[in-house]
């Protein structure tokens, strides 16, 4: 009897503590429409961030956009997505061409567990008017501020030559970023 009270209370103390791991970590984070905006943020005293790290975390963002942004088939199908006007054509690698978002700013957040720095992930629009990390992060706003899942950073996977979305790829996923993603109510 004495060993079943033990596995119990093993197992229970094991459940607590995945329980526990389930928080997520949050981090303040705040959004920039560019590298200027971010200094200005900066000069005003209002961010824990240098203007370097400002012009680091965009030239990271930019990047990233550049390695893990959606691409289309047709303009018509980025356009639905991201909105009319929202879009470039892009090289594809071995030829011909495919349609992104256009590059609409950058989510910076500090780096957790004391390591210092910064995170970044490129922004982009959406049809609603809303912001959305390659991801799938929406975020109100490229001009704002608050709390937002660490998980909000994490890199998405690249695109660079991948087959670009039909119509019909955007359909099942129920729109860009919609599948699955993280969610957040960042505003300004």
């Amino acid at each position: 009897m004495r060993k079943r009270s033990a596995t119990v209370a093993l197992t229970l103390m094991g459940a607590a503590f995945v329980l526990s791991g389930c928080k997520e970590d949050e981090t303040q984070a705040s959004s920039f429409p560019d590298a200027a905006a971010c200094k200005a943020q900066v000069a005003q005293g209002s961010l824990a961030f240098t203007a370097e790290d400002c012009d680091a975390a965009f030239a990271q963002a930019q990047a990233d956009h550049e390695a893990t942004a959606p691409r289309y088939d047709a303009l018509a199908v980025c356009e639905e997505q991201h909105g009319a006007g929202n879009c470039e054509q892009q090289a594809q690698p071995g030829g011909g061409f495919s349609f992104m978002p256009l590059l609409a700013g950058m989510l910076i957040g500090q780096m957790l567990g004391g390591r210092g720095g910064f995170m970044s992930q490129p922004l982009s629009r959406t049809a609603n008017g809303r912001f959305t990390t390659p991801g799938g992060t929406q975020v109100a706003t490229n001009t704002g501020k608050g709390p937002m899942s660490a998980t909000a950073f994490n890199k998405a996977p690249t695109t660079v030559g991948k087959p670009p979305m039909t119509q019909a790829d955007a359909m099942r996923r129920g729109g860009f970023g919609s599948s699955g993603a993280a969610r957040s109510t960042m505003g300004g």
